[in-house]
């Protein structure tokens, strides 16, 4: 199962965190500025916080268990800050998981 290997605990996180930053700013930021809604901000932003949060840990934890050079958990930060980029993330993230003879 996903959840009892590092990189499948962050390939999970990965993408729900990323679907929190979508919704942020395709639904929050629009239904705050559009029509008035500031409390739309304030909870999905929390809720993307908190998941922000999480995948730091996953990803943390991925790489020291894992043992990559620097080079991975930096982009793959980096990409956790562009929106969609997380599509791409658990694309590479799957042929790690499946190189390091976890179950897919």
């Amino acid at each position: 199962m996903m959840l009892q290997s590092p990189i499948g605990r962050l390939r999970i996180i990965s993408l729900v965190e990323g679907v929190s930053f979508l919704v942020l700013l395709g639904i929050a930021m629009p239904l705050k500025y559009a029509w008035d809604m500031p409390w739309a901000v304030t909870v999905v932003g929390m809720i993307h916080g908190v998941l922000f949060l999480l995948f730091c840990v996953a990803l943390l934890n991925a790489y020291l268990v894992a043992k990559w050079e620097l080079k991975p958990p930096l982009l793959i930060f980096l990409a956790s800050l562009i929106p969609f980029a997380p599509l791409w993330v658990e694309r590479w993230l799957r042929k790690e998981h499946a190189a390091s003879g976890d179950v897919p």
